[in-house]
């Protein structure tokens, strides 16, 4: 490790607080996990996220939410109701960001602000997912009209992958991006998967597979698509110091944010903003931020979970993140940059939301932090700082670099 790099580790970015249990429970196809409930789910993530930290869930006193605190986008957690299930004598601290899983890396920040402000001491991050009640892939399509949906719904844009469908198709047209991008980064994302346990796909995928798929909303295929799982995660966040005493090495939050521009805020009902804006994961000003909070640019990141519900937003998010130059992450991702075996970054060695699982973006904060702690099981040698991205989503949008603990 050169001498810039250990002091980048030892100093760079906040460091007050570290992430100290992780929990799951096991990933199901949409409409198996019954007859367990949201709450059960959630509930027993917790638990295992405890487990994991050598804690009591008495000791949680906050809980930091995101997706307004949906379970998707037909259900609800409430933090009184988790109390009560679980024994949690007093919260101190309970919020939520607003939009959907682009929010998911920043309620790690939503965590820190209650630890730092003396809110909370130990919070707890988690999401449940169950689509029995409604799908996520029609779910514009099943809102009730509104002036946004009435652009919407006669467009037969219906859900999100039909918007992103449109916004994959400028990116083709602006900078000559075409589907063996998109083909690479489904079969990468396969390729790490083959080897979990838990992982919902784990069948090897070719080139063949993927253009013989059958077309959802062109330019993108099926495999193209997230999986539609249920299941539970949760992370529990600590200040620094505490966090010495757990059962687990920490993992430091290096930096975090959350937010985005007007222009992107519109993307996913209104296709008039900029081009620069249009072609993109809206992850640009996030990715600013996160490094000056850390003093550390693109080539210090070692592994990259990227928030991936359609392949294309990956493309748009190495650009955006600055692992390769505006317009050349189709070229980027078709050079093999992206495999764990042998790629410059890394990404989604756990076989992301394409083929491990879909709990909006919680599965790669998971990884993250089994990375940094070196106990992955496509561990990045020598790893020490990890990305993990919530969207490209509604606002907001966010981004998390956890690191090696010192």
């Amino acid at each position: 490790m050169s001498c810039e790099k250990w002091r980048a580790l030892v100093t760079n970015g906040l460091r007050d607080v570290a992430i100290v249990g992780v929990g799951a429970t096991p990933y199901y196809r949409r409409g198996e996990s019954a007859p367990q409930t949201n709450t059960e789910l959630a509930g027993k993530a917790i638990l295992a996220a405890c487990e994991d930290a050598g804690i009591s869930v008495k000791d949680i006193d906050g809980f930091a939410y995101y997706s307004g605190a949906g379970a998707g986008y037909g259900e609800t957690m409430d933090t009184a109701t988790f109390m009560e299930t679980l024994g949690i004598p007093e919260v101190t601290f309970s919020a939520a960001l607003t939009s959907g899983g682009g929010g998911s890396a920043g309620a790690i920040g939503l965590a820190r602000a209650a630890i730092v402000s003396g809110d909370a001491k130990v919070v707890v991050t988690v999401m449940a997912l169950q689509q029995e009640k409604q799908r996520l892939g029609s779910v514009f399509a099943a809102a009730a009209p509104s002036p946004l949906n009435s652009f919407l719904q006669p467009s037969g844009l219906s859900g999100p992958g039909h918007l992103m469908s449109v916004m994959a198709r400028r990116h083709m047209h602006m900078y000559g991006t075409t589907r063996d991008a998109f083909a690479e980064i489904a079969i990468s994302s396969r390729q790490n998967a083959l080897n979990r346990p838990k992982a919902m796909q784990r069948k090897p995928m070719t080139k063949e597979d993927y253009f013989n798929a059958r077309m959802i909303a062109e330019p993108l295929c099926l495999f193209d698509f997230c999986l539609e799982t249920e299941g539970a995660v949760a992370v529990i966040t600590m200040a620094a110091d505490r966090a010495k005493d757990t059962k687990q090495k920490p993992v430091p939050v290096v930096a975090v944010a959350h937010g985005g521009t007007k222009d992107w805020g519109r993307a996913f009902g209104w296709f008039g903003m900029p081009d620069e804006t249009f072609a993109s994961s809206g992850h640009a000003p996030i990715a600013k931020r996160l490094y000056a909070q850390s003093g550390l640019t693109a080539s210090d990141i070692d592994v990259a979970l990227l928030y991936d519900h359609f392949t294309p937003m990956v493309v748009m998010q190495l650009e955006d993140y600055g692992f390769c130059a505006k317009g050349e992450g189709g070229a980027f991702v078709e050079s093999g940059a992206i495999r764990y075996d042998g790629g410059s970054i890394p990404v989604n060695t756990h076989g992301g939301q394409l083929s491990e699982a879909y709990i909006i973006g919680m599965t790669h904060i998971k990884e993250a932090v089994e990375q940094m702690r070196g106990t992955a099981i496509n561990q990045v040698k020598d790893a020490e700082f990890a990305l993990a991205t919530g969207g490209p989503a509604a606002l907001p949008v966010s981004g998390l670099i956890l690191g090696r603990d010192a």
